[in-house]
């Protein structure tokens, strides 16, 4: 019998109002989200969050060529999880943490102190069922989403703890309607 995790992709700063790239109302996950941590941990299963870990200069800010604002440097206001996000014990991936290689997804980190990859640390833990939720649900969450998919692990999105950029207005539905079509739950 596998066992289940929730993944809280990426509630940084920088990714809430105030942030160099903020998501609209992307702070009003939080108090889902701390709901569901709380569940989880309760039960005694894994909370695991990802943060974008970029060094100075990374390829996906502008000044490098990227289309984004410089934003979560690795030690900075930024990076760090929201204040009001606050949670039981919990795991964390950082990625995007390589000057010349960008990472949306969570499954492109590794374990804080390690090596270990999401993967390999969920297969370690037993885990098959994730549970998703974060910023932003056109790109981080969707690709880590996608990559639990492509992992063999069933995947719920749950819907009231996820906010999207929109650079386009229907870019979340777009995101979303993939993620059903590609075999997510949207809960």
């Amino acid at each position: 019998m596998g066992r289940e995790a929730l993944i809280i992709v990426d509630v940084q700063n920088d990714f809430c109002p105030g942030g160099a790239l903020a998501v609209d109302e992307g702070d009003q996950v939080i108090p889902v989200i701390r709901q569901w941590a709380e569940q989880f941990a309760s039960q005694d299963k894994d909370v695991i969050t990802t943060q974008d870990a970029h060094p100075p200069h990374h390829i996906s800010f502008r000044e490098s060529g990227g289309p984004w604002p410089s934003h979560c440097v690795k030690g900075t206001w930024g990076f760090w999880l929201h204040a009001d996000l606050t949670l039981p014990k919990h795991f964390t991936i950082f990625k995007g943490y390589l000057p010349d290689v960008d990472a949306y997804s969570g499954f492109e980190g590794t374990l804080a102190g390690s090596n270990l990859n999401l993967n390999d640390f969920l297969h370690q833990r037993k885990v098959d069922t994730v549970y998703i939720a974060g910023l932003a649900t056109d790109y981080c969450v969707r690709a880590t989403v996608l990559d639990a998919l492509k992992q063999g692990l069933a995947t719920t999105v749950l819907i009231d703890a996820v906010r999207g950029v929109n650079v386009h207005p229907e870019d979340s539905q777009h995101a979303l309607d993939e993620m059903r079509r590609l075999g997510a739950h949207v809960k």
